[in-house]
């Protein structure tokens, strides 16, 4: 397992020719050439202490304006650029890759970035996440990874951790974007008379999986508190049977909490919220034995795990329960599930190229 002096020494491994880019990149002759890639939290970062000239945005309508900035495609890059990759949510190896073959002076990774200019340039929070949480839970991780139920699963958590601590996707080459295969492994042994529990539905999409994958199930319980995102849901999944659509959240207790409508898939029960959504328990809403359940609830899951508590013991359900969102989540979900049941063997796998997407497995 990946050990915490690791960041230690990758600090120490700047080669010249990355040094000498990322020094060009922030002198003066660096102005007229400094490109963003890709329009998200760390590149608003670095338009805080670095005075940009565009961003790379192959998505973008012609003509994009972005904080104050021209949005380009990726062929209209100036050839005297110096693009740094701030992609590092799903794709960052294929960005990376990108910027290698666009015909540039020269491409960056923001590791690189934060590693010369530690001072200057802010750690992305998904790292400063994981750094905290690391060092003051070290044996949490150990006795995670020592417990995992195959060597795939280590694999992935040492990959994992690598990229979390260091920014640095190099450890990611050999994972690609894949998300139909999310949620379904064949270790789950899934198939007829399932019930399945699909807690964060967003617009149906896995449980439209779910249905053309495993017709023979049982039923289906799809809870989404955003009624936008259950109105996409209710309409993707029309032609299915025996699914009971429901606008509330889980929690570990019923009640009302602030929640961001706004985000899409993102949507979450947070504290700054703009509005109040009813949350129930699983415990208290499902009476059906349950067979399967899907988490996926942005940072909210182990207090919907805590309210499945009684389905859990009693029913013995495969989970899959997404634990990305909080460095922590990794080792305290596990430490929760196993707490209830001890013959529950765990996995770990993951679906992008980036920080996102990685989900433990629970099966019985």
């Amino acid at each position: 397992m990946i050990h915490h002096s690791s960041i230690i020494d990758l600090q120490k491994k700047i080669s010249p020719d990355i040094k000498h880019l990322v020094d060009l990149f922030i002198s003066p002759e660096g102005v007229g050439r400094r490109y963003l890639f890709g329009r998200n939290e760390h590149s608003e970062a670095l338009l805080k202490v670095i005075d940009i000239d565009g961003f790379v945005d192959d998505y973008a309508e012609q003509g994009t304006i972005w904080h104050g900035k021209p949005v380009v495609n990726s062929s209209n890059v100036p050839k005297q650029a110096i693009v740094v990759n701030c992609s590092m949510c799903n794709m960052p190896v294929t960005a990376i890759n990108k910027i290698k073959n666009l015909n540039v002076s020269g491409g960056l990774a923001y590791s690189d970035l934060n590693l010369s200019l530690p001072d200057l340039i802010p750690l992305p929070n998904f790292v400063a996440d994981t750094r905290a949480d690391f060092q003051q839970n070290h044996s949490k991780w150990e006795a995670l990874s020592s417990a995992l139920a195959d060597d795939q699963s280590r694999r992935v958590l040492d990959d994992i951790l690598s990229f979390r601590l260091t920014g640095d996707c190099k450890s990611m080459a050999s994972y690609s974007f894949r998300p139909r295969e999310q949620y379904f492994e064949n270790f789950l042994g899934l198939g007829t008379m399932d019930v399945f529990v699909d807690a964060g539905g967003y617009d149906g999409d896995t449980t439209e999986e779910f249905c053309r994958r495993y017709p023979g199930y049982k039923k289906v319980y799809l809870f989404e508190p955003s009624s936008s995102n259950l109105n996409k849901a209710q309409a993707r999944l029309k032609d299915f049977r025996d699914i009971e659509f429901i606008q509330l959240g889980l929690s570990d207790a019923e009640g009302k909490l602030q929640f961001n409508a706004d985000g899409g898939s993102a949507s979450c029960i947070s504290s700054s919220g703009s509005c109040q959504i009813n949350v129930t328990t699983l415990d208290q809403y499902v009476n059906d034995k349950v067979t399967f359940i899907k988490m996926d609830l942005e940072g909210w899951e182990l207090k919907a795990m805590q309210g499945a508590k009684k389905h859990i013991i009693e029913d013995k359900p495969k989970i899959a329960i997404a634990v990305y969102h909080n460095a922590s989540d990794f080792w305290q979900v596990f430490e929760y599930v196993t707490s209830l049941r001890r013959d529950y063997r765990v996995f770990l796998r993951h679906y992008t190229e980036g920080w996102s997407e990685t989900v433990m497995y629970c099966v019985p």
